[in-house]
């Protein structure tokens, strides 16, 4: 199963490129989420005393770039318990959708969250690895090609992913979501449409 890993724009690009070979397949295509899984396990496990990031689960669906992050807070056994559209709920948003600004801000623009980078790679082509070997059962979110939302102009999205050897074995919907979750979805769709849209006009305008 061969795959790649990539922002938000750069999928639509890899896409264009494949089908120009014609070898795209939409199974083996992935984007980046897994690094805003990480931050948002770290940061609402950070909460609570007791809780440990490598325990604590978090969706996050959307994009990868600020507001189209969308952390589902209501559907992790710790975020379920604030109060969503408190403050402290939205700090945690917040948080989770900027926080590599905070690396950036902290290494005075001379660098950007390397280390925190390479671990998530580590842990989703871990998972690919497993996958490939025939492990069932093996769910986590992913910026692939999604019917979620096509209907909204957003043909590639972030939700969970259930994957195969072949790669995306099944995407899944994105749950039950509280009131301000809809409207953090609300918020990322434009926005995630026009990073998608930008990869597709650079692929048009390309000699």
């Amino acid at each position: 199963m061969a795959n790649l890993t990539l922002s938000c724009s750069t999928v639509p690009i890899v896409k264009a490129v494949f089908k120009a070979k014609g070898t795209y397949d939409p199974r083996k295509l992935f984007g980046i989420t897994t690094l805003d899984v990480v931050r948002a396990a770290k940061f609402t496990s950070s909460l609570v005393p007791s809780a440990a990031a490598e325990t604590t689960v978090v969706p996050v669906v959307g994009g990868h770039s600020g507001v189209t992050i969308v952390p589902l807070l209501s559907q992790s056994s710790i975020g379920k318990n604030i109060t969503a559209g408190s403050e402290e709920w939205k700090a945690l948003v917040h948080r989770i959708q900027f926080g590599g600004d905070e690396v950036v801000q902290a290494k005075d623009g001379a660098g950007s969250a390397t280390l925190s980078m390479a671990y998530a790679a580590a842990k989703f082509t871990n998972l690919l690895l497993r996958a490939i070997a025939g492990e069932k059962g093996l769910v986590t979110p992913t910026f692939v090609e999604s019917p979620l939302y096509a209907n909204r102009g957003v043909d590639f999205f972030s939700s969970n992913v259930e994957l195969g050897p072949e790669g995306v074995a099944k995407i899944h919907e994105v749950g039950a979501l509280t009131s301000q979750e809809e409207a953090l979805i609300e918020a990322c769709l434009p926005e995630l449409s026009k990073n998608i849209q930008k990869g597709e006009s650079f692929v048009a305008s390309s000699p």
